[in-house]
């Protein structure tokens, strides 16, 4: 063990008369951590955009909002982590996409109020630097930046010896955006007869990983195995498929919608659509959503069947195809799909906006249930 062999050396040299016990000593490698950020200082600078040159190396990172070109900003700020997805890219050894889903989380969050990502930080912490699977983090992390147009501008390593077991570590990303104060999108302006676009989800995401874990446990199945909904591909290959960035498509969406054309926008994460809907809509209103309208990607009914998950937590618990919902004004559906449709979203009209009755539920979703029991 490491512990033993820290302990073993600092008490050889105690034995030889020397004070020559050492950080690397005590389990951390600063050599491998200097390494780290050479390695990554390239992926760093492939996400340079206007305002930022993400550069790594300094103290604090600046940002010039002006070269940006924006004239009256309001800044938005996000933070979140991949949560125990990482336990499967651990497991299994595959570590290049949960830097995509640790932007995605926070950059997502963002758009949904209109606001272009900026700037992207993030926070690594293990109990001992292995620079080839940080590097893989990293090197995803980066593609998540490319893919929502924001610049990775700095970040942490942490070495923490005895906080984490053999091999684990843990993500926390940062995400500060912009969007012009005429702009913002708060939701107050949805109406009754506004219809809901879902824009599909890539599958899982990064939520609701703690019951599929279990699921696998309790199937006993390895994540080298081909997937039981995908023989083309391995487990966990399928389960880490990362999570979609929905910001370039969004924003398009919302300049192509005009004013009052796109009136709110759900990121459908933990809680799935009965909990994140509500947050974007006044309480006077509900959403009423036909759980027949989209295609729901073969994860989700391997989880509900084989895996034997209560069909009414289903939609609780995971986005079940859906990854972001548009609130749109009837008049700007066609023109606000087409947009969509051209940067590579596919997009299901899921449901409309109607009036809540009294002790009325925020949602209502009809179809959906009897999906997991056909």
């Amino acid at each position: 063990m490491a512990g033993d062999d820290t302990t073993n050396q600092a008490s050889q040299n105690q034995k030889a008369g020397r004070n020559t016990l050492t950080y690397r000593d005590a389990g951390v490698d600063i050599d491998a951590g200097d390494a780290l950020v050479e390695a990554i200082k390239p992926l760093a600078k492939s996400t340079a955009r206007r305002g930022a040159d993400a550069a790594l190396g300094g103290f604090g990172a600046a940002f010039d909002l002006k070269a940006a070109g924006f004239t009256d900003p309001i800044l938005i700020a996000a933070t979140d982590g991949v949560g125990t997805k990482l336990k499967v890219a651990i497991d299994s050894g595959h570590h290049a996409t949960v830097g995509i889903d640790l932007v995605a989380m926070c950059v997502n969050d963002l758009v949904v109020q209109g606001a272009e990502p900026l700037f992207f930080l993030d926070y690594y912490a293990t109990g001992k630097l292995e620079p080839a699977v940080a590097r893989d983090v990293v090197a995803g992390i980066a593609e998540g930046c490319r893919q929502a147009g924001c610049a990775l501008i700095g970040g942490e390593t942490a070495e923490m010896p005895g906080m984490y077991g053999k091999g684990d570590y843990d993500l926390a990303g940062f995400a500060v955006g912009a969007v012009e104060r005429d702009r913002l999108l708060t939701g107050d302006g949805a109406a009754e007869g506004d219809i809901l676009l879902g824009l599909a989800s890539s599958g899982v995401h990064s939520n609701g990983y703690s019951l599929v874990r279990r699921v696998v446990a309790d199937l006993g199945v390895d994540y080298e195995f081909p997937a039981p909904f995908d023989m083309d591909q391995t487990l966990g290959a399928a389960l880490l498929a990362p999570t979609r960035i929905y910001v370039k498509s969004c924003l398009a969406a919302i300049a192509a919608g005009g004013k009052d054309g796109v009136k709110a926008l759900a990121h459908i994460t933990g809680g799935g659509l009965v909990e994140n809907l509500p947050r974007v809509f006044p309480d006077s209103l509900s959403a009423h959503i036909d759980g027949t309208s989209w295609a729901i990607p073969p994860v989700f009914g391997w989880l509900a069947k084989a895996g034997g998950v209560d069909p009414a937590d289903m939609p609780r618990t995971f986005n079940c195809g859906i990854g972001m919902v548009l609130v749109v004004a009837p008049s700007a559906v066609e023109t606000v799909t087409a947009a969509l449709e051209q940067v590579g979203e596919t997009v299901f009209r899921i449901g409309r906006m109607v009036p809540r009755e009294e002790a009325g539920k925020p949602v209502l979703i009809d179809g959906l249930e009897a999906r997991w029991n056909g």
